[in-house]
């Protein structure tokens, strides 16, 4: 079966993205503990591309599927998670890319470069790092992984944030500088 993205983020009500989102159908990587464990060989670069041994992975599809098995443990390692194995691969700065965002209702609904959409909000914080002079805005995806705010999705936010450059999420407020 050929894969479709998804549509405009834009065109979608609330319910629809949070239908979208949640039909995508992950592999428990939480449960699974695995004994083995190795390289990959493998980097994900800050600006989103993905490398293995040195030459870049170039099909969105294995991306997508690489990404579904990510998972960053609390000394910030992230590893390729299957139930008998767990690969190391180095992350330059963020898992993902947040590649844009629309406000939806109550909710900022964000696009990935995996094609995937995150609602931001208490499970999926946005998170301000550097300084007021060069910020770096995050959004926390899953299993400890983050996708990095890009410029132009950070200026979209900026639009729709107040004078005090805060925006809010299903409930939950968040900087889009550092404070």
């Amino acid at each position: 079966m050929p894969y479709e993205p998804p549509p405009n983020l834009a065109t979608l009500s609330l319910a629809e993205i949070a239908a979208l989102s949640a039909a995508r159908k992950l592999p428990p990587v939480e449960q699974w503990d695995p004994k083995v464990s190795g390289d990959s060989l493998m980097v994900i670069k800050a600006d989103g591309r993905w490398f293995h041994d040195g030459g870049e992975i170039k099909r969105p599809a294995m991306v997508r599927a690489f990404a579904g098995l990510l998972r960053r443990e609390d000394d910030g390692q992230h590893w390729l998670v299957t139930p008998h194995e767990k690969q190391a691969i180095a992350v330059e700065d963020a898992a993902f890319l947040a590649t844009d965002v629309v406000r939806t209702d109550d909710a900022l609904a964000f696009k990935l470069n995996t094609d995937e959409v995150v609602l931001a909000g208490a499970e999926h914080p946005l998170m301000a790092r550097g300084d007021a002079e060069l910020p770096a805005l995050y959004l926390a995806v899953r299993h400890g992984t983050e996708a990095r705010i890009n410029r132009s999705t950070w200026l979209q936010l900026v639009e729709l944030a107040g004078d005090d450059l805060t925006v809010t999420s299903q409930g939950a407020s968040f900087s889009l500088v550092p404070r």
